[in-house]
């Protein structure tokens, strides 16, 4: 169901309006809850059924039941399982005027052209509860295994003719479409098609950890990358170099923006999507899970009028994720906020994002001195990679600027050298610091099989704690199960390190301090490092040994 349309009919209709959906929507984020449900306890639907009754009756159409449904044999075969799964589709029944669907999400005008197209028939909606045929589609196609079962036996069934048209062939796109839309629902941050001699295989990478879908067969390769390179508008024909694209997929009511990223290699070109879910921008620093600590440091240091914030951490550690909810404590009508990232990664309103494009000349010097003349009060630099940047920065730090940027460092105060070797002055560097957050993301152990177990000695040892130290302290790990396909594991939080920069650490950075001394001084002084906090998230049950000694 789209939310988005589903509240504008309730705004249409004069039975909400534009706050009162607002909270409605964080509502739904934070309890995690489907929209009836939510209307029904706002008291604005009766049941979370009666919603249905009135998207038929904004349609024109029938609302039906489907508790005892039973579709003719012919009108169920009339759309393939990979189709009907793809789109949420039923089909219910076959007339003179064309065939009748139910769509789990009804008011979406896309599907019904995309049906049209596929199948070369007239589609007409019917409106029942989504859930209902969420349960009929499972009955009589199968689930997603089933479909995608289908699916591969079409694809083996078919003949390599000409590369380029066979792009084109309906069980490819269907193949590809189908592959996105999974790895949007399983939450996967990547998607890899890699070809090699005698296999092709597909992954995903689900909370950091890759794991392999069932492979096509490896003639078809070719047409498969193809049909992505069409997707993310790039040159087909052209296989020898690098190309970049990107691919923007409504899902629901969610436009899923995928970076693309295409790599020549000798059996064929391997094909990265980087998924970029625009929903999550509805994170706030409330529901990141910080320590109390950083969190109120981060809330004072984004409201300060001029200095320099930097988040660090390897790529995928949640640094931008971090920026972005820091972005919404301070996105008010009275603060002017302007952003420049490599590319924008999610649309916020009323920030002012700029796209990096470096083959015009348009790099982030030039963007951030034209920043300076458009009267920001704060600045987010996506990343600080090389000295005219760093230096610009600092300058508009000093000059009544709040930056916010990142850096790839392995910990805090590693960025402070980082700066220092990108050849900004120490002085400098240590006059605009405020602080420095080092990030990870680890994964957490499912809540479904979760369980204790004692570690041998010598993993204690790699961890850095004796047996003597640990008290009543327990260690759990996840058995596996279906909720986490039996990996233990479910979702990922962060472990922080902060350094917040006093006056006793701007006199040695502007002394040239290497960051191990640096490191050192902090931690006398109660910084928490990577690996204490990971450790209190051990201790916590929040996740296993393995993680935190991966990741610190």
């Amino acid at each position: 169901m789209d939310t988005n349309l589903t509240l504008e009919l309730f705004i249409g209709r004069g039975m909400i309006d534009k706050s009162l959906a607002k909270d409605i929507k964080e509502e739904m984020a934070t309890s995690g809850k489907e929209l009836p449900e939510v209307l029904a306890d706002f008291g604005i639907i009766g049941n979370k059924d009666d919603i249905w009754q009135m998207i038929a009756s904004d349609l024109g159409t029938e609302f039906i039941t489907l508790d005892n449904f039973q579709p003719d044999p012919n009108v169920q075969n009339m759309m393939p399982a990979t189709l009907v799964r793809l789109h949420g589709a039923l089909p219910v029944r076959y007339g003179p005027e064309g065939l009748y669907v139910c769509l789990v999400d009804p008011l979406n005008p896309q599907t019904v052209e995309d049906l049209r197209f596929a199948l070369g028939q007239d589609i007409h909606v019917l409106v029942a509860p989504d859930y209902q045929i969420t349960d009929r589609i499972n009955e009589l196609y199968g689930g997603e295994s089933a479909a995608m079962k289908d699916l591969m036996q079409e694809l083996n069934n078919m003949e390599v003719s000409n590369e380029t048209e066979d792009s084109a062939a309906a069980p490819v796109i269907r193949f590809v479409d189908l592959v996105i839309t999974q790895a949007i629902k399983e939450k996967a941050s990547d998607i890899h098609f890699e070809p090699f001699e005698k296999e092709f295989k597909i992954r995903y990478r689900v909370d950091g950890a890759l794991y392999e879908m069932q492979p096509p067969p490896v003639h078809l390769s070719v047409p498969v990358i193809s049909r992505v390179k069409v997707m993310s508008n790039m040159n087909i024909a052209e296989r020898r170099v690098p190309q970049d694209g990107r691919i923007v997929k409504q899902i629901g009511d969610r436009s899923v923006d995928m970076r693309v990223s295409t790599l020549p290699t000798q059996y064929g070109e391997s094909v990265v999507l980087r998924v970029l879910d625009r929903s999550s921008v509805n994170l706030n620093l409330d529901n990141l899970g910080l320590p109390p600590h950083i969190h109120e440091y981060i809330l004072d240091t984004v409201h300060k009028p001029n200095g320099i914030f930097i988040v660090t951490g390897p790529t995928g550690a949640g640094k931008t994720t971090t920026l972005y909810a820091a972005l919404r404590e301070i996105n008010t009508i009275d603060s002017k906020v302007l952003t420049a990232e490599d590319p924008v990664e999610y649309d916020i309103d009323g920030i002012i994002q700029i796209p990096i494009n470096e083959a015009i000349g348009l790099d982030f010097p030039m963007v951030l001195r034209a920043f300076l003349r458009q009267d920001p009060d704060r600045i987010l630099v996506g990343e600080m990679r090389d000295m005219a940047t760093a230096q610009i920065a600092i300058q508009a730090s000093l000059t009544g600027h709040l930056v916010l940027s990142t850096l790839h460092t392995n910990d805090s105060a590693g960025a402070i050298t980082r700066l220092v070797d990108m050849g900004c002055e120490p002085f400098l560097v240590a006059a605009s610091l405020e602080g420095v957050l080092a990030q990870r993301l680890v994964r957490t152990i499912c809540p479904d099989c979760r369980t204790p177990y004692e570690p041998s000695s010598s993993i204690l040892s790699q961890l850095g704690v004796s047996p003597y130290e640990l008290g009543d302290k327990h260690f759990y790990t996840g058995r596996g199960c279906d909720k986490c396909s039996n990996s233990g594991y479910k979702g990922r939080k962060g472990i922080y390190e902060l350094l917040d920069i006093n006056d006793t650490l701007r006199d040695m950075i502007t002394d040239r301090a290497p960051s191990v001394v640096l490191k050192q001084k902090a931690i006398e002084m109660g910084m928490s490092t990577l690996r204490e906090d990971g450790l209190r998230n051990i201790y916590d049950g929040n996740t296993t040994i393995e993680e935190v000694l991966k990741y610190t």
